[in-house]
This record gives structure tokens, sequence and C-alpha cells, in this order.
């Protein structure tokens, strides 16, 4: 009887103990460590940081965490800075306009895109590969080769076809359009889209791949048109993959710091300084530390939020794929 008692129900596996959980996870320590020191800790520190009022041209009283000189302790006094500044707001405007517009277009071209990629026809995979090398490309090779390749006044690819076209209809000279001056954050939204567009492609093609073949070949028998198969079918089995292109994009351009730094230096005036570009003026012109500090963990924390959910919609995506 006391062996019946004891004995787990038939169908039934019995619960791990602590022992075998963390012999498990035990070679899964040393990386958690390892990613604790060089993520968590910094960040950490960075909060610290950003509780003082610490100016490396205004040397103060020694460190208590032997990070350097500070004046005095600030508490949340650089938080109030930065959503109160009017500089700092008008970067996080500038980081909302430039984020919303990159992650729409992008999204928009890019379901265009896979849309197209999902047809057959000939040199599909030649136009597959030709469709990606933007986003293969390194960040500040993309933004060099916008500024002086296409926008450049003199030389650039943009004036070269105006001046051509104009040449056309018998006029010696076309116009010279400086770009970047005079339409600076569209400039930098253009080659955003540019480098952002595959990204977004790839993971639209692949919700296009994974539709069930047997709705489609039902809407088919239905005599379902295709704008019909398209807005009843396709699309909303897309909308978790235009929201995990969205989601993962937006971690990305919020972070922008290369396109801006090479196109316009944050220009003309504050036009296009967004919240990273913010940070890096605030550190090495303005040598703010405690500011900057604030200003880094609230676009820390804003990334987080737009992660998690990221994060939630993977998992519904995986759940999907495990229920089929």
């Amino acid at each position: 009887m006391a062996a019946l008692a004891t004995s787990a129900p038939a169908g039934m596996t019995q619960p791990r103990t602590s022992r075998e959980k963390w012999r498990r996870r035990g070679p899964l320590l040393p990386a958690l460590i390892f990613i604790i020191i060089i993520t968590q800790i910094p960040f950490l520190l960075t909060i610290a940081i950003s509780t003082l009022h610490w100016n490396i041209l205004q040397p103060g009283e020694k460190s208590f965490l032997g990070l350097g000189d500070y004046q005095s302790f600030a508490g949340l006094k650089n938080y109030a800075t930065v959503f109160s500044d009017a500089r700092l707001r008008n970067a996080v405007v500038n980081t909302v306009v430039l984020t919303t517009s990159v992650v729409v277009i992008s999204v928009l071209i890019g379901l265009l895109l896979a849309i197209l990629l999902d047809k057959r026809f000939p040199g599909r995979g030649l136009a597959r590969t030709l469709l990606i090398a933007p986003f293969l490309v390194m960040p500040v090779a993309a933004a060099l080769l916008w500024k002086h390749a296409l926008y450049n006044p003199d030389y650039g690819l943009f004036n070269g076809v105006l001046n051509w076209i104009w040449q056309l209809f018998g006029a010696d000279q076309g116009p010279t359009i400086d770009y970047v001056s005079r339409w600076p954050m569209p400039s930098v939204i253009a080659a955003l889209v540019w480098q952002w567009t595959p990204f977004m492609m790839l993971i639209l093609l692949a919700g296009l791949q994974s539709q069930p073949g047997d709705v489609l070949e039902a809407a088919k028998i239905d005599r379902a048109g295709s704008l019909q198969t398209f807005r009843f079918i396709t699309l909303p089995h897309l909308r978790q993959y235009i929201e995990l292109a969205a989601l993962l994009g937006s971690i990305y351009v919020l972070q922008t710091f290369d396109a801006i730094f090479t196109i316009t230096q944050g220009g003309p005036g504050s036009a296009t300084t967004n919240l990273p570009y913010e940070i890096y003026l605030t550190t090495f012109r303005k040598y703010e530390y405690g500011e900057a500090a604030a200003a880094g963990v609230v676009t820390v924390i804003a990334t987080i939020i737009v992660a998690t959910f990221a994060l939630r919609t993977i998992s519904s995506l995986f759940q999907e794929e495990v229920s089929r």
C-alpha cells in the first residue's frame, strides 16, 4: 500500500529534483555569467552615472564609485532634463519621426517586393539576391554611398540624371540641388529605407511562403479573385509577420547613429538630430556625462518595451507553427 501511495499515476512523469534541474542548467551558467558581466553591470553603472552632476570641464569632489569627478548628487534631475529640455525634446520628436517613417515605408515596399518574389518567374533567384544586397552593406558605407554618390550636388547621380533629362529638352544645364541641405530628414529616411527594406521583405516573404496551400486552393475553387484572396486570406495571415517586422525594425532604427553622423551631422541646425546622436553630442561636445547617461537609460527602456512586444509576437508565431 505504501508503494502504491508513493508511486506516480500512470502517464505522469516524476517531478525533477532541484539537483537534476541544476545539472541541466549548469552548462549554461558560464554563458549567463558572461552576459551579465558585459551587459547588466555596465547598465547598472550607467544608471548610477545618470544620478550625478558629472561634467569633466567642471571638476568637483571625487566620486564614491571611483568613476571620476562630479559636482554633486543629482537624483532624478538629469531625467527631468531629458523630458523638459527643448533640445532633447526635439531629439525625441526627430527619433519618433525618423523611426516611424522608415519602418512604415520599409514595410510597405518590403510587402510589395515580397509579393513579387513569391511568384515564379525567370531570374527570381538573381532578383532576390540583388534585393537583399542593400541589407548586407555596412551602415557607414551605405551612408557614404548616399551622401557622395547620390546626393552630392556636384557629381552625385541624382543631379547627373536631372542634368541629362534637361539636356534632352535642349537646356545647357539642369538644376543643381543640394538634397541634404534642402531636405535633410527625407534624405536620411531615404537612405535608411533603402537599407532596411530587404530586412522587412525577408520576414514578409517567409510569411507568404508559410501560407497553408489548402486554404489558397479552396479560394481558387470558390473563384475568389487575387485582390479578394489577398485581402481576406493573405493579409490576415501576414498580420503577425508585419507586426514582427515593424517591431524589430523599430528596435534597430531607434538606435540609428551611422546615417545621422555621416550624412547630416545632425543638421542643418538640429533638424535630423535623433536621441542616439544627441547622446553623442551631450557626451563628447558638452561633456555632461550624467545627462547623457540619463538619456541613454531612457533610450534603453524604450527599446526594451518595443523588444518585449517583438518577443511576444515571435512566441505567438512559434506557438502557431507547433499547433499546425
